[in-house]
């Protein structure tokens, strides 16, 4: 297979851009993590990581409550030394969703982490040392039910593996997670998460195609180093939506310089707009035009601010001109077209009434909070 390529999954994304039906979820082998399930069909998670010095206890949970808040299900923490994993007891106690401690090199950390009571590993065997630490990790987490993610990332492959595929090409990370894969295997060790992440977007894609062609383990999705909010949205947007629309994925992450909320955000934004997971408010506007006669970016972004600690899955037009308006507006569960200084409001493609444009975010936040309350009865 060329570097590059996505191999037998390209007729598969092709029809499905072309508007044919996308064959269904690709069917791995159910992870549990506490209460959750990583793949067998499962609700696809959305993780995040914290970004905060993992033994600054307060500010790590406070992080961690925050993410929970805006719908992260499942959250990573560093654990880079003895210091971290001695925090890591209060962590686990204190958080309201299962916590995944990523460990690299020292092997004893694993076994801390574990001890601690983490819900998941995100490790890799290769990188701990001798067979017999590997052994006694993988003891420790069968004992404890712990599953274990082996991440492979394009930045930090083995030696021999550059130089045997001449740089970080999809098959040297696909090889890379399946030696990973048969250390654990050797030691009858099954619950395992697999991720072959890096910040090209082909590579990523190539690898998890090529990986899906082989194991039947359950996927975390994510471009690594995707960047700031703005190009690394878009960066994630382009490479997970690809491969969620070949039927794969049970797990992702966005991976975004700043702040982590924007992260899960984005991530239930793309899961949203493939209607793989539908939570939440989706405000949908158009770009305007000369047509458009009130302030309709203003509009949309207020609504949006104004809904966005809903769950309720709703989909709100703002709309700003008579030609598409209002059968956009109809369309939706709620929505508003707009003449000259006024808007008409839809509800489930019913006129409801016509409103002056001063009042329009006012008008159609009251009757999406009206509606959704019906709907929670």
């Amino acid at each position: 297979m060329a570097s590059g390529s996505i191999g037998r999954f390209r007729p598969l994304v092709a029809a499905g851009w072309a508007g044919e039906e996308i064959t269904l979820r690709s069917q791995t082998t159910p992870v549990k993590v506490q209460d959750l399930i990583i793949g067998g069909g499962a609700p696809i998670l959305v993780q995040s990581m914290t970004n905060t010095d993992t033994r600054d206890v307060q500010a790590t949970l406070a992080q961690i409550s925050a993410l929970q808040e805006v719908g992260c299900e499942l959250i990573r923490v560093a654990v880079p030394d003895q210091e971290a994993a001695a925090v890591l007891p209060v962590l686990c106690r204190e958080a309201r969703i299962p916590v995944v401690a990523d460990i690299h090199f020292d092997y004893r950390l694993a076994l801390a982490a574990i001890e601690a009571g983490v819900s998941k590993l995100r490790i890799n065997p290769g990188n701990i040392g001798s067979r017999r630490r590997v052994e006694a990790v993988v003891s420790a987490a069968k004992e404890k039910n712990i599953p274990i993610r082996i991440g492979v990332n394009a930045g930090s492959l083995a030696r021999p593996l550059l130089d045997k595929y001449g740089g970080p090409v999809p098959e040297a990370l696909v090889e890379s997670a399946l030696q990973h894969i048969s250390i654990l295997e050797d030691l009858s060790f099954a619950d395992i998460v697999i991720s072959l992440k890096a910040s090209d977007v082909k590579t990523t894609v190539a690898a998890y195609g090529m990986m899906a062609a082989r194991t039947s383990y359950p996927l975390h999705l994510g471009i690594t180093e995707a960047g700031t909010p703005f190009h690394g949205t878009i960066k994630s947007s382009v490479g997970l939506g690809i491969l969620l629309s070949m039927g794969l994925g049970d797990t992702i992450r966005v991976s975004l310089t700043g702040d982590p909320r924007k992260e899960v955000e984005v991530a239930y934004g793309i899961l949203r707009s493939l209607g793989l997971r539908q939570t939440g408010v989706e405000v949908i506007s158009c770009p305007t035009c000369g047509r458009c006669q009130i302030d309709l970016a203003g509009i949309a972004q207020a609504v949006e601010a104004r809904l966005k600690h809903m769950k309720t899955p709703l989909k709100v037009a703002v709309m700003g001109c008579v030609v598409n308006g209002p059968g956009e507006a109809k369309d939706a569960d709620i929505g508003i077209a707009s003449g000259r200084d006024s808007v008409v409001l839809f509800q489930r493609g019913q006129l409801v009434g016509k409103f002056p444009a001063d009042r329009a975010v006012e008008v159609l936040v009251e009757a999406v909070e009206e509606l959704a309350g019906e709907l929670r009865q």
